[in-house]
């Protein structure tokens, strides 16, 4: 099979394209023919050498899309079944979806039912699950408002669409470095744009209900400063690149009357995604990827969305 080899830290022309033994199933794991993966920044952050506990050569990619090529759980997962995959360890502790084919655990395996193309579906499962759980976690209500610290990410682009779709009430707010984007991000659903100025939001004395944090540790206490009293924090991303917060005092962090939580994908569950799915199709959301790019260009793929010109979810069509 083809696939995208990482060998050696390095920029997106690290990259090697080459053909590989495809992989045979063993008891637990079943082979998924890959149809289309999204690009996402901790693997950007393996590939400059972020990562340590990554152990080199690898095949990178934390989630895909495809058809079940060969099986060790018939009745689950029979061949040819339609299934998502993400986290659980691959393109980390195991090879992952930057190949034609890709040997996972069969727990790590979700049968879906969907109508969607493969680049919508393959759009999905990081981004779209990453924004619903944040979601459920901020526990939303009617006529709330909620502040996107992150938002021209893809799960920025994604949490505003669910918001929106979950309750037509709710105002979404988003925010960036760069305020040329203002109008994409009205143009996905924002109520209103603010800048994020060196780390700092712009907001003047605004407050909001629910903030979702996709920057991480190095915006996380600022953004609890525009909380409204009762308001709720999740933290989810980290796309500041800082894993800690040095010295971090709670006590001076979190708000009096706020609270703070956090959410990670791999509390994914087979019936959580297909509710996730129903939620988009139900609604017709767009989900399409801003840009696609096939396996050969995966390396392009990673510098477009590592670009100041990026812009949502970008997929990789084997």
């Amino acid at each position: 099979m083809k696939a995208v080899v990482l060998t050696k830290p390095g920029d997106a022309n690290t990259f090697e394209y080459k053909e590989v033994a495809t992989p045979e199933v063993k008891p637990g794991w079943s082979l998924i023919k890959i149809k289309g993966f999204g690009i996402n920044r901790s693997e950007i952050f393996t590939r400059n050498g972020w990562s340590p506990d990554v152990k080199l050569p690898r095949i990178l990619g934390i989630e895909g899309v495809g058809k079940i090529a060969d099986t060790t759980d018939a009745k689950r997962l029979p061949k040819g079944q339609k299934v998502v995959t993400l986290m659980g360890g691959m393109g980390r502790a195991f090879d992952g979806s930057y190949a034609e084919y890709a040997l996972i655990p069969n727990d790590n395996i979700y049968p879906v039912k969907t109508n969607l193309d493969w680049a919508d579906l393959a759009a999905i499962p990081e981004t779209y699950f990453t924004a619903y759980g944040s979601l459920l976690n901020l526990k939303l209500q009617k006529n709330d408002t909620l502040l996107v610290r992150g938002a021209t990410s893809g799960v920025g682009v994604a949490a505003v669409k669910l918001a929106k779709a979950m309750d037509p009430s709710i105002k979404v707010y988003g925010t960036t470095r760069n305020l040329a984007k203002s109008d994409e991000l009205k143009s996905v659903g924002f109520d209103g744009v603010f800048e994020d100025k060196d780390n700092e939001l712009q907001v003047g004395d605004k407050h909001f209900d629910k903030i979702l944090e996709l920057i991480g540790c190095l915006t996380l206490t600022n953004s609890s400063s525009a909380l409204n009293e009762g308001g709720i924090l999740c933290l989810t991303g980290e796309l500041g690149g800082i894993w800690t917060i040095k010295d971090f005092d709670p006590m001076g962090a979190i708000p009096s009357g706020t609270y703070l939580t956090s959410f990670g994908s791999n509390s994914i569950t087979e019936a959580k995604f297909n509710n996730l799915l129903k939620l988009i199709e139900d609604h017709s959301l767009d989900v399409s990827p801003t840009k696609t790019f096939d396996l050969d260009h995966t390396g392009d793929a990673q510098a477009f969305l590592d670009s100041q010109h990026s812009f949502g979810k970008v997929v990789v069509l084997p």
